[in-house]
């Protein structure tokens, strides 16, 4: 079965899990890290369609910057008091943020978390996300093949998220050194790596400038760093400038699979990145919200998983034996942003 096959069957199951009649009275919260990020964008494109569909009354809020928690907090807090039915989250500090969603869960709120697990990840009703340790994981693969005998004296830069280290920048950290073959140490936290391939860590807040910035800091450590993993598309691109303005080149890979970096994956930018898809995320969440306020059940995890798995593929035009890939002409048919 093709990559598009399973994803277009699992939301097929998925649809059938959770549809309900339109209920004009409910209400329902979507909570983003920015409102800017093209992930974001068509996560609440997505929101807001399907709850156009059900008769879903949709409020919007998202952080000023990726890290600002306390503009989460504060949605939350404005969720409750509207009486919203549920929330969806991708929370930028994946721990600090449990306990408000305690006070949104003990006012009989539905919420989930998209894209980013909480931690624990049952401090959420439930999570519909990506695999983000397998996209991780995939690039790691691609790129340890793709180098080759010359994986083992690799120079790699880590451009990281955010010094809180939400679930999703350990996941993909962690995923893509377990990839490339490398000893992660401590799953749970990035960092502890006592590999001399890793030349650092540099956290990019998931923008063009931070990744610009990131790779600079890590040039200045090392110029000749030939591998360079990133948390997002935007900071790949912000490390290429970088690799550009000082004369170097180097193997990047990342993950997202938003339309501009997948263009960077066919024009040479971007080795390869792991395709993940926002509006199956969101709106898969407005419609167990509306699942949730006509019966009370909430979504089930996909089998042998915490969470529900919205699917992830590798994009490169350079394939390498044994890790399953899709070409960007693939991808730029089903990217986003």
């Amino acid at each position: 079965m093709s990559f598009k096959t399973k994803a277009l069957a699992g939301a097929a199951v998925m649809a059938m899990m959770t549809a309900a009649p339109a209920m004009a009275e409910v209400s329902a919260c979507l909570i983003t890290k920015t409102d800017t990020n093209p992930f974001f964008v068509k996560m609440k494109e997505g929101a807001e369609a399907k709850a156009a569909e059900l008769g879903v009354t949709l409020k919007s809020y998202a952080g000023k910057i990726d890290g600002d928690h306390e503009s989460q907090v504060a949605a939350i807090e404005a969720c409750i008091a509207d009486g919203a039915k549920g929330i969806l989250l991708t929370a930028s500090d994946t721990k600090a943020i449990t306990d408000s969603v305690k006070a949104a869960r003990d006012a009989g709120i539905l919420v989930i978390a998209l894209d980013t697990p909480l931690e624990p990840i049952d401090a959420a009703d439930a999570t519909f996300a990506t695999d983000n340790f397998k996209a991780g994981l995939l690039i790691g693969q691609w790129a340890a093949a793709k180098m080759g005998a010359d994986a083992a004296n690799a120079k790699i830069a880590m451009l990281d998220l955010a010094i809180s280290q939400p679930s999703v920048d350990v996941l993909r950290d962690q995923g893509f050194l377990t990839g490339f073959g490398i000893d992660t140490k401590d799953p749970n936290k990035w960092g502890d790596e006592e590999d001399p391939r890793i030349v650092g860590n540099e956290v990019t807040a998931g923008n063009e400038e931070g990744g610009l910035k990131a790779m600079e800091a890590l040039l200045a450590k090392d110029p000749d760093i030939n591998v360079v993993y990133t948390i997002n598309e935007p900071s790949a691109a912000g490390a290429f400038e970088a690799l550009k303005a000082a004369g170097k080149t180097a193997l990047i890979v990342s993950v997202d699979g938003g339309c501009p970096g997948v263009q960077d994956v066919k024009d040479g930018v971007i080795g390869a990145t792991s395709q993940q898809y926002p509006l199956l995320m969101a709106s898969l969440g407005i419609e167990a919200i509306a699942k949730f306020a006509a019966d009370g059940t909430k979504p089930a995890p996909t089998e042998g998983k915490d969470f529900f798995d919205t699917g992830v593929a590798l994009i490169t035009d350079q394939p390498v034996e044994g890790v399953e890939s899709i070409d960007s002409a693939k991808g730029l048919e089903l990217c986003w942003g």
